[in-house]
C-alpha cells in the first residue's frame, strides 16, 4: 500500500527522526486517514520511502504499539488498533433519539430485495463481452445495448413507442428533468398540485417557471393548463393522491398538447406496479411527437443505479443530447451494459413480476391491518396509499411520539398552509424490511384508531 505522511522539519530539528515519525502516524491514527485494521508498509519499505533506517521505523511501530495505537502479530503485519469511539456530542445523540423505530415514508423500494445474484450474472456477462471501447468516453445518448434493450422492453411492457434513436440514458430522473428543462430554456413548466417539492425546486434551479395545476379525482385538471410550454405529469398513479388520469383527461391532454405545440412531460416512476387490474399504459404511446418519457430503474431495482431514461420526440433528441454532453458526458457504461443484459435475459422482468407480487401483499396487509379503514386512497398501484385523515398535524405529533415516521399530504402543496384543503398521511410500504413491516402497520393503525 500507499503511505503519504509529512514528518514536520521542526519536529525532526528538535527531537529526532524517530518522534517525527511517531507523531506522524500518531496523528494520521487520530484524524481517521488511517482506519481501524489498516495494515501499515512494512517497516523496510517505509524506511525507503522516507529515506530513514529501518530501525527507525521499527522503533516507532514499537512504541505505538505501546501506547495502543498500532497492533503486530505474526504473520499479519502492523495494522491499525481500534481506538475507543469518542462519546457523541449533544447533537449527534439529540439526533439519534430522533431517528425513527419505523419507517414509513414513500419514495424508496425495498432495497433488501435487490437481485443482487441476478445482477452478478448479467454484470460478468456484459463485461465479458464489452468491448475495449467500453470504456472509454461514450456517446452521450447512452450505449447502443442498453437503449436498443429499453426498445423492446418499453414497448412491450409500458406500450411506448422506442426507437432507439431517440432515447437519452440519464443518471435517473432528476438529471432528466433538469436537461429538459435547460433545453426549455426558461419555459413555464406546468406540475400537479399537489407533487413533489424537490421536483420543482429542480425545474426553478434549471431555470424554468413552476405553475401549479390541481389535481382531483380524476386526474391532472386539463383545462387549467394554459399557456404553459409543457406540464409534467404522474398518469398511471398520480404522487401523492395516487389517483390515475382519467381516460378522457388523457385524451384531451394529447389535444392540447398538440393544439399548443406543448410538451407532455410523463413521469412513469412506478409504472410497472399495477395490482388489481392490467397495468396502464404510458401516455407516451397515444402522442409519441408531443410526450417526453421518463422513466428510471429506481423503484425497480434501486436507487443508487442512478438509471434512468427518456424517450423524446424526434426534434429534441439532439438538443438534450447536447446538454447531456455538457453536464457530464455521458452515464456511467458499465451499469448501463450490465441492465441490457438483465433485461435482454428476461431476469428484469422476472423480478419486476416478484416485485410486484411482494408489493401487493404489502398493500394488502396495510388495508388489513388498517381494519378496513375509509378513506385509504391511491391503492390500486405503486409502493404509497394516502390515508385521509381530519388533523394531519396531531396525527403525524401523535405518530412521532410513537417512533413512526410517515410523509405529510401537505408537505407536497405548492402553497403549504392554506386552509380547506385535504389533509392526509403519504404512507409508503416499500422501504420497511419484511421482518418489521407488520410491527410498523401496528403502529400505524394504534395512531389512527383502528377502523376509525
Amino acid at each position: 500500500m500507499d503511505l503519504h505522511l509529512e514528518l514536520r522539519p521542526d519536529v525532526i530539528a528538535a527531537e529526532g527522526r524517530r518522534v517525527g515519525l511517531e507523531r506522524a502516524l500518531r496523528d494520521a491514527v487520530r484524524d481517521g486517514r488511517l482506519a481501524p485494521g489498516e495494515r501499515l508498509p512494512a517497516t523496510r519499505r517505509l524506511a525507503e520511502e522516507l529515506g530513514i533506517s529501518r530501525n527507525t521505523v521499527k522503533a516507532a511501530y514499537d512504541q505505538l504499539v505501546a501506547e495502543g495505537f498500532l497492533t503486530a502479530r505474526q504473520g499479519s503485519g502492523t495494522r491499525v488498533a481500534s481506538l475507543p469511539a469518542p462519546d457523541a456530542g449533544p447533537a449527534e445523540a439529540a439526533a439519534r433519539a430522533r431517528e425513527p423505530r419505523f419507517d414509513l415514508r414513500p419514495g424508496s423500494p425495498d432495497v433488501g430485495a435487490f437481485p443482487a445474484a441476478a445482477w452478478l450474472r448479467a454484470l460478468r456477462r456484459a463485461i465479458a463481452s464489452a468491448p475495449s471501447l467500453a470504456y472509454d468516453y461514450g456517446d452521450p445518448r447512452g450505449r447502443i445495448e442498453l437503449r436498443t434493450a429499453l426498445s423492446g422492453y418499453l414497448g412491450r411492457a409500458r406500450g411506448v413507442v422506442a426507437p432507439p434513436e431517440r432515447i437519452v440514458i440519464t443518471s435517473g430522473y432528476v438529471q432528466a428533468l433538469a436537461l429538459l428543462t435547460r433545453v426549455l430554456d426558461g419555459s413555464t413548466l406546468a406540475m400537479e398540485d399537489p407533487g413533489l417539492p424537490f421536483h420543482r425546486e429542480v425545474v426553478r434551479r434549471n431555470g424554468g417557471r413552476v405553475v401549479p395545476v390541481p389535481v382531483d379525482d380524476r386526474g391532472l385538471l386539463v383545462e387549467e393548463l394554459g399557456n404553459a410550454a409543457a406540464v409534467v405529469v404522474t398518469p398511471a398513479h398520480q404522487y401523492p393522491t395516487g389517483v390515475t388520469l382519467h381516460p378522457g383527461r388523457r385524451r384531451a391532454l394529447g389535444d392540447w398538447a398538440r393544439a399548443r405545440d406543448a410538451l407532455v412531460v410523463e413521469d412513469d416512476y412506478d409504472g410497472e406496479f399495477r395490482y388489481d387490474r392490467q397495468p396502464v399504459g404510458a401516455l407516451q404511446g397515444m402522442a409519441p411527437g408531443q410526450v417526453v418519457y421518463l422513466g428510471t430503474a429506481s423503484k425497480t431495482l434501486g436507487p443508487a443505479l442512478r438509471l434512468g431514461w427518456m424517450v423524446l420526440p424526434p426534434h429534441l433528441v439532439d438538443a438534450v443530447a447536447d446538454a447531456k454532453l455538457h453536464s457530464d458526458h455521458h452515464t456511467e457504461t458499465i451499469g448501463q451494459l450490465a441492465l441490457a443484459e438483465l433485461i435482454d435475459s428476461h431476469a428484469y422482468d422476472r423480478h419486476v413480476r416478484a416485485s410486484r407480487l411482494r408489493y401487493r401483499r404489502r398493500r394488502d396487509l396495510l388495508l388489513d391491518r388498517l381494519g378496513g379503514r375509509r378513506g385509504v386512497r391511491g391503492i390500486a398501484a405503486g409502493l404509497h396509499a394516502l390515508v385521509e385523515v381530519a388533523d394531519e398535524a396531531d396525527v403525524v405529533s401523535r405518530a412521532e411520539a410513537a417512533g413512526l415516521a410517515v410523509g405529510r399530504l401537505g408537505e407536497h402543496w405548492h402553497t403549504p398552509g392554506t386552509a380547506g384543503r385535504p389533509q392526509g398521511l403519504v404512507v409508503g410500504y416499500g422501504t420497511p424490511r419484511e421482518r418489521v413491516y407488520p410491527q410498523a402497520l401496528e403502529v400505524l393503525a394504534g395512531v389512527l384508531g383502528r377502523g376509525a
